[in-house]
């Protein structure tokens, strides 16, 4: 016995009708999944170019390691100063200059020059028996640690390592002659407390003392140069 459905599947073109919408649906179903296969390929294709792209892009946006990050600034100064020491057991008085490269308001790198004033207090027989007057000048590579520099009263520390030349001079012989002069090695560390004028002017006090080697002159020795010095130095720059 054929029931209401069966009867009505079974009439003339039903059947038919059926099996092209089967056919449809599975067309239908074959080309969704084939389209979604595609789109999926063609986002991963596109994510791995991407990357190969983008890859020497962000290898050479990389910024290379430093010891030192970010800036650095940069300051200078320049000025003239005073020594006042005891050289052969006699007053002296050394004027100079000194100037440098200021890093981060911290680290000074410069260099240094001083020399004897008041060579005519030295006057003394020297080589020869003449009467003669002593000269003295050094110089040398200075570096210089300041601590808190923004304050109106601070305190750096510095050091100088360089060479110099010693000698008398006189009417006869004159001065730098092998028996009348001499070079010798000098290093001299020494402590300011800096006091804050203006923002382009500061005045140091401090002390130092003078390490001398290799001196080989008649009536001169190292401990004749060697010794403390009280130092008063006048700074002019942007700090």
């Amino acid at each position: 016995r054929v029931s209401p459905v069966e009867a009505a599947v079974l009439r003339p073109g039903v059947l038919e009708m059926l099996e092209r919408l089967g056919l449809e649906a599975w067309r239908g179903r074959t080309t969704t999944i084939l389209g979604e296969s595609a789109v999926r390929s063609s986002w991963g294709i596109s994510m791995v170019v991407a990357s190969l792209v983008a890859l020497p892009g962000s290898a050479s946006a990389q910024e290379a390691e430093t010891l030192i990050r970010g800036g650095i600034d940069s300051g200078g100064f320049g000025g003239p100063v005073l020594k006042f020491t005891e050289i052969d057991d006699q007053f002296g008085l050394l004027v100079g200059f000194r100037g440098g490269w200021i890093v981060d308001h911290t680290f000074v790198l410069g260099a240094g020059l001083y020399g004897l004033a008041n060579t005519g207090s030295f006057d003394r027989t020297g080589p020869g028996g003449f009467r003669n007057r002593l000269f003295m000048g050094y110089g040398g590579l200075e570096m210089e640690w300041v601590i808190s520099s923004h304050r109106v009263v601070h305190v750096s520390f510095q050091g100088l390592v360089g060479a110099g030349g010693v000698g008398f001079e006189d009417s006869v012989h004159g001065c730098c002659t092998d028996e009348t002069a001499d070079a010798f090695f000098i290093a001299e560390p020494g402590v300011n407390v800096m006091l804050n004028v203006h923002k382009v002017f500061r005045v140091g006090f401090g002390g130092s003392y003078r390490f001398v080697h290799d001196v080989d002159l008649a009536g001169l020795t190292d401990e004749s140069l060697r010794g403390p010095a009280g130092t008063l130095t006048f700074k002019f720059g942007a700090f």
